[in-house]
């Protein structure tokens, strides 16, 4: 591969690992640390007494979506030489999860309002406002299964497309297309088994997104990409 594919390749990578740090941070940590499941007022204590905690959150949330924007585009100029309507696949399904992560996170605005501004407590009562946060944090979260839809389908197309470029290793390719699968038989799970979350498989059922992605990342930024085989 030539010098600019490479610096393609390094420009994907970087945008990968905001995508990846950011979101860690805003999808694991922050609500590891503010959410207490089916407990509304301890909840809504954390969120209060870390306040600052919670909004950093959200501007983590919209940094990697800002992020998941722009690198699918870089990718697509990496990686159409391989397939040309693939690569169009893969932008579409990835790029279309962004503006519903941004209509989603007005959930996490809202309970902003509630926790703050006093005066504009919609007719609430103070003992019904923890119960008002769990309902608009439960609300984030079926938004983000929604989003996570497409967060799995892009996988596949993307996880062809390295499969088959001969410049990104195989392996790869073949753990974001599994980790697609993986992605859907979450959102299965969650929908149609009450308590899915509590049976632990959905993590495990995620691991090959999760190296995939991560791996992918790594390449893109410390490799690049490698000489394409003629044979």
């Amino acid at each position: 591969m030539n010098s600019s594919n490479k610096k393609t390749a390094r420009i994907a990578g970087s945008l990968y690992l905001g995508v990846v740090l950011t979101g860690i941070f805003s999808l694991l940590y922050v609500p590891s640390k503010l959410i207490v499941p089916d407990n509304p007022s301890l909840t809504f204590e954390h969120i209060v007494s870390s306040e600052s905690l919670f909004r950093w959150g959200i501007i983590s949330g919209l940094l990697c979506y800002t992020f998941f924007l722009f690198l699918p585009l870089v990718l697509y100029t990496l990686l159409k030489q391989v397939n040309e309507n693939y690569a169009k696949i893969m932008v579409l399904l990835a790029v279309i999860s962004v503006p519903v992560f941004f209509i989603n996170v007005q959930n996490y605005f809202t309970v902003l309002s509630l926790v703050t501004d006093t005066n504009h407590l919609l007719g609430f009562s103070a003992a019904q406002i923890p119960s008002q946060v769990m309902l608009l944090l439960e609300q984030y979260d079926n938004g983000m299964r929604v989003i996570h839809i497409f967060s799995g389908l892009w996988l596949f197309p993307f996880g062809y497309l390295v499969f088959r470029s001969g410049f990104l290793p195989a392996i790869l390719g073949v753990l974001l297309m599994a980790g697609c699968l993986g992605y859907v038989i979450n959102f299965i799970g969650h929908t149609v088994i009450p308590h899915y979350a509590t049976m632990g498989i959905s993590s495990y059922i995620s691991l090959p997104a999760s190296i995939g992605e991560i791996g992918t990342c790594l390449w893109l930024l410390l490799v690049g990409t490698k000489e394409k085989s003629n044979s």
